[in-house]
């Protein structure tokens, strides 16, 4: 198969976008497409301060690596969650986050979510009742608090993370299978930013897992291969699993459903999120907007007691 562009032998097949392409053009191809989705969707501007959340995984690490070479202000954050079940899992990829900002002279900012709250993501799961398996929506809620805090304390006007297509179509799917409006309502390219909340972009979220995964091998870009432990099982994963197989039969149905629903959102099917939207006040404990009545839900897990799982 031959390069679409220059005719040469092709390095990556995008059935999905019957286009084939040489090492050369779709490392340029990629970054040329993510300039193309920040300026459709309105993610932000070169004169905006961005904070690229990296995990240390190819995704992020590719987002970090295109927005540097497209030319933009933007620093990472490595936030350490304290998963090292038997890989060491924590430990190897804020490793490489730090290679990759050491190699290239960029800022990261690591918070060690064990040193600064006493606790790591397995302990907090426990003490909330979630158990072996059900770690992912404490990890998620820790996230998010640390991701906005770092953004807000930093001056940074848009918080970036590097959710892929298959991220956001599974995303997609497991909300639509339970009409989960609210959900729904908040998945797109963009969630703006309000008083203490930072805007929230996806920029790679029209690039497939596997186009990824191309452009990290092929700019050398050393990114920890494991997935993380405590996902094994997940409805995420199932629901990725899923697709996978529907695409394998009609390639491109990944991005025609994830596309169709952003069309059909705007074209107003949905109601709008501002006729819905809770009133928000800030969390007397640590300052971050919260719909809830009294501690965001973040300080409120800080503060339970271990409980066994079993009782």
């Amino acid at each position: 198969m031959k390069c679409r562009i220059c005719g040469v032998k092709a390095s990556v097949n995008m059935r999905q976008h019957n286009m084939a392409l040489c090492k050369e053009h779709f490392l340029e191809w990629i970054p040329g497409q993510t300039a193309r989705f920040i300026k459709k969707y309105e993610m932000f501007t070169e004169n905006e301060k961005i904070l690229v959340a990296v995990s240390g995984g190819k995704d992020s690490l590719s987002l970090w690596d295109i927005l540097r070479r497209l030319g933009y202000q933007a620093d990472g954050l490595y936030i350490s969650l304290g998963i090292d079940e038997g890989i060491d899992y924590s430990a190897e990829s804020q490793r490489l986050a730090e290679k990759f900002a050491l190699e290239h002279k960029l800022k990261l900012h690591v918070v060690d979510i064990q040193k600064e709250y006493k606790e790591a993501i397995p302990t907090l799961s426990f003490k909330n009742r979630r158990g072996k398996g059900k770690e992912c929506s404490i990890c998620g809620l820790v996230k998010r608090h640390e991701m906005n805090r770092i953004a807000r304390d930093g001056g940074y006007d848009v918080l970036a993370t590097g959710h892929n297509l298959d991220d956001e179509a599974a995303t997609l799917f497991g909300n639509t299978l339970n009409w989960a409006g609210e959900y729904l309502l908040r998945q797109g390219p963009v969630l703006q930013g309000k008083p203490g909340l930072a805007r929230k972009v996806k920029p790679l979220c029209r690039f497939y897992e596997r186009e990824m995964l191309a452009y990290a091998l092929l700019r050398g870009i050393e990114y920890i291969y494991d997935e993380c432990p405590l996902s094994i099982g997940s409805t995420s994963i199932y629901y990725k699993e899923t697709l996978n197989r529907i695409e394998n039969d009609r390639p491109g149905a990944k991005l025609a459903f994830y596309l169709s629903f952003l069309e059909a959102r705007r074209a107003g099917l949905f109601t709008d999120r501002a006729e819905i939207q809770a009133e928000l006040h800030h969390c007397p404990q640590c300052g971050q907007p919260t719909s809830a009545s009294g501690l965001c839900s973040f300080c409120g897990m800080l503060l339970k007691r271990p409980e066994s799982i079993d009782e």
